[in-house]
């Protein structure tokens, strides 16, 4: 995609529940530093996410401390911390369609960038700025709490820690800059069956594990995938 069209801007605006007074900076909140190496001139979204960041973490530390009053401090550091990283943020990111409209290079968009967790959540960061520079405090606030509301709740609802699949979702993320990918086979009659999954990244098998269940064998395999990478 060499540039954006007024009308990509517009849809995503649409999603965003924001229409812009000035539009321009929502493009530059999708302007990836590789586009703009190719594009003299041209600033990236660099400044935004950080910028984005801040505003988020914000949010959502407003958020969680008024809604869970009961929740000691390092109960509400920890749903901050379940909600703000790069694989909750690229989720939200994919939900929202942003990768169909990152302004990224020709190498980088060859490389799947747009399916990248790094540079997906670091988009989000900076629309988020993009909303706070052009509709303020307000519009930051009401667009976040919407867009993690759900996933606050599940992460208050599991404070006996995070699971090791999350563990390693964001450990994969931040090293592989990609998802771990769960193969499932079982065996045994219904009354006595056996599940056994192996987790891969980026193609590599990383660990493997068992249980009576889906849940129980890919968290088990999770496990051993955060030992082995540990």
């Amino acid at each position: 995609m060499p540039d954006l069209a007024a009308t990509d801007l517009e849809a995503l605006a649409d999603r965003l529940g924001h229409q812009f007074a000035d539009p321009a900076i929502l493009r530059q909140a999708l302007a990836h530093r590789s586009w703009c190496a190719e594009q003299a001139g041209e600033p990236s979204n660099e400044r935004l996410e950080f910028l984005g960041d801040a505003v988020l973490g914000w949010v959502v530390a407003d958020v969680v401390f008024r809604i869970f009053g009961q929740l000691a401090e390092g109960q509400l550091t920890d749903v901050r911390k379940a909600v703000v990283n790069a694989v909750a943020l690229a989720e939200v990111a994919v939900e929202l369609g942003l990768g169909d409209v990152l302004l990224l290079g020709k190498g980088e968009s060859a490389a799947g960038g747009r399916a990248k967790p790094s540079i997906l959540s670091d988009a989000v960061e900076a629309v988020f700025a993009a909303v706070y520079l052009d509709g303020g405090p307000a519009a930051a606030h009401a667009l976040i709490s919407r867009l993690l509301a759900d996933r606050i709740a599940v992460a208050a609802g599991q404070l006996g820690g995070l699971d090791h699949k999350t563990t390693l979702q964001e450990l994969a993320a931040r090293r592989f800059d990609s998802f771990p990918v769960y193969l499932l086979d079982e065996e045994g009659p219904d009354h006595d069956k056996r599940f056994f999954a192996t987790v891969t990244i980026a193609g590599v098998a990383y660990g493997t594990g068992e249980g009576r269940s889906k849940k129980q064998a890919e968290q088990a395999a999770a496990r051993a995938a955060v030992t082995d990478l540990a």
